[in-house]
């Protein structure tokens, strides 16, 4: 029966975890109005989900950090009751963000998890080295490292485009809106009527697109950066599902009723399923509240996002994806003049509150489980 509870509570973890993460990858396609937000969610899924199938072959370094060994003393790494309640503890934190519409990192939330539940379960027996090297060391680093990459990459593409000749282009949106105007009737008395008025906008990237004119090798620039920053969107979320997956599948380890590659691939769908149907609100976050930008900017962010995640999923460092999309965006948002320093105060906000609450639930859990 336990085991069954801690395959649900996974499950439950990784849908949270798609409808918090799975849009982060494609938030710069949704926000420079490259496709639309059905193209965005669905690409994202079918990428993310092929990070995940990738994990079983080549992610074990991050099965081993995340199955809680070195962090809290090892009997209670193979207790499926304090793996259920590490589960649902990150599970609610990161379920409620969603539906708040902040994005938060996953990550975070297991470091809360097995923190609050190892001080009940181990009494008081966590190995405060192990986290500060481990867990948290990188997770303040690669928001950092995020910001001056993405700066940096946004800085080199800008002035190879400059070098190249490729200029900036605004559309004119012209069209008719209605106008109510007082006329002058034969008796005197004035009536409103509506009548049609020719408008144009242009210049302003709220109401028009910005796109790149020109062509490189006879091939048009727009198109092949289109083209580019679809796939780089591809790569930021198939590094995401490389890197999320077996954090959350390492839960169940402990256990030996479920193949971990099996244990993989639930995770994956779990993920996917709780992207498409939870995803909406934060999407608006990533998208539309932290910096303006247009393709060639989001293409930028979205390479280094995907440089360094792809970087640590290899070398088995836990770092968010949230807080290195987040830092991507930011940094260009931050050399572009874009950025929108209030709602990025929220998020931040967020970040702080995520590891305590996700500890307190933990803690919980725990003595819920155990009292059962």
């Amino acid at each position: 029966m336990m085991t069954f509870l801690l395959f649900c509570a996974v499950c439950f973890l990784a849908y949270s975890n798609g409808a918090n993460d799975n849009f982060k990858g494609v938030a710069s396609l949704f926000g420079s109005r490259t496709t639309g937000y059905r193209t965005a969610i669905s690409w994202a899924t079918v990428t993310t989900f092929a990070g995940s199938l990738t994990a079983m072959f080549v992610a074990q370094a991050l099965l081993k950090t995340f199955s809680g060994k070195g962090l809290v003393p090892d009997a209670l790494t193979a207790s499926p009751e304090f793996l259920l309640a590490v589960a649902v503890g990150a599970g609610i934190t990161v379920i409620l963000a969603a539906l708040l519409g902040f994005p938060i990192s996953t990550t975070h939330g297991l470091t809360g998890a097995l923190v609050g539940a190892g001080l009940v379960a181990g009494g008081g027996r966590v190995n405060l080295a192990a986290l500060g090297k481990t867990f948290v060391m990188p997770l303040l680093l690669s928001p950092l490292l995020a910001v001056a990459v993405g700066g940096g990459v946004y800085l080199f593409f800008r002035f190879v485009r400059l070098r190249l000749g490729v200029t900036k282009e605004l559309c004119v949106c012209a069209g008719v809106e209605e106008q109510i105007i007082p006329l002058a009737q034969p008796n005197g008395v004035f009536a409103a009527q509506t009548l049609p008025k020719f408008s144009i906008v242009a210049g302003e990237p709220e109401n028009c697109t910005q796109r790149y004119t020109g062509a490189v090798l006879g091939i048009n620039l727009g198109r092949l950066l289109d083209t580019l920053h679809f796939l780089s969107a591809g790569a930021v979320s198939f590094a995401r599902g490389l890197n999320d997956t077996p954090k959350i599948a390492a839960l169940l380890l402990v256990t030996s009723a479920f193949n971990i590659r099996w244990g993989m691939v639930a995770t994956g769908a779990a993920m996917a399923i709780g992207g498409l149907l939870h995803a909406r609100k934060v999407a608006e976050t990533m998208s539309h509240k932290i910096t303006g930008m247009n393709p060639g900017q989001g293409f930028a962010a979205n390479l280094s996002t995907a440089l360094l995640v792809t970087t640590a999923s290899f070398h088995g460092l836990p770092v968010s994806t949230t807080h290195v999309s987040v830092g991507s965006l930011l940094g260009m948002g931050v050399v572009t003049r874009q950025a929108r320093w209030k709602p990025v105060f929220g998020v931040l906000a967020s970040w702080v509150i995520t590891l305590p609450c996700a500890a307190i639930l933990a803690a919980l859990a725990y003595q819920l489980a155990r009292a059962n």
